[in-house]
């Protein structure tokens, strides 16, 4: 006589054998509709094969965290070292796109400052003799190593007329930078404009860095 054994005797059955079996035999014995195929239980092994992982899926913020921190964070000293030039790199770029476009917000802190601006602005507004400087030393250098005598006396007399210039230019360009400094700007810190504004002068025009708002030599900075 056939007797009725749980479905869970049969390790070796598939679930769905298991739910047409337990369905073969309520019909047969007469068992209630109750017990039907969604009370047969399934192992964790058979759930592990269906769902393909055999592991609970995680949260949508654990796998972006973990998504995030592959991404970023360096292996090996060498790759840190590498995304450090290239984040050093690409600070130089903004740096010197900042420069030439002129922007306030993203110059350097020896740039910044309405000081500053208008210590350029002084500089920029006249031509001066140190920003000859370059190309006359060149000159002079050639005629110095010349084997002429007559060219390298020349050449000595340019190099002092030259200094004595810069020298009286730079005077001239200190004691209008201070006047226009201590007018406008009376209760801020004027510290390092002049020798800024020195530096500046010696550098070639089209050159400057950030480049002159005013382009002609008879403007007055504002």
């Amino acid at each position: 006589m056939l007797t009725s054994q749980p479905a869970t005797e049969f390790p070796w059955a598939t679930a769905a054998a298991r739910r047409e079996a337990a369905g073969t035999l309520a019909r047969v014995f007469g068992r209630s509709k109750s017990t039907s195929a969604e009370e047969v239980p399934i192992s964790p092994e058979e759930t592990a094969k269906v769902d393909g992982k055999g592991r609970p899926t995680p949260k949508r913020r654990e796998a972006e965290r973990g998504r995030r921190r592959a991404v970023t964070a360096p292996k090996t000293r060498k790759e840190a070292y590498k995304a450090m030039r290239e984040r050093q790199r690409d600070d130089r770029v903004r740096s010197m796109k900042a420069l030439k476009a002129g922007d306030e917000s993203a110059l350097p802190p020896r740039d910044r400052g309405p000081v500053r601006r208008y210590a350029r602005d002084v500089v920029d507004a006249r031509r001066s003799v140190a920003e000859f400087f370059l190309p006359m030393a060149l000159v002079i250098l050639v005629l110095t190593f010349s084997s002429s005598a007559q060219l390298k006396a020349i050449g000595g007399a340019l190099w002092l007329v030259l200094v004595v210039l810069i020298v009286l230019d730079s005077v001239v360009l200190a004691f209008r930078l201070r006047r226009g400094l201590a007018k406008s700007f009376p209760d801020q810190s004027t510290r390092g404009a002049l020798p800024y504004a020195l530096m500046r002068s010696m550098q070639i025009r089209r050159f400057r860095l950030p480049p002159p708002r005013l382009k002609g030599s008879r403007r007055r900075p504002r």
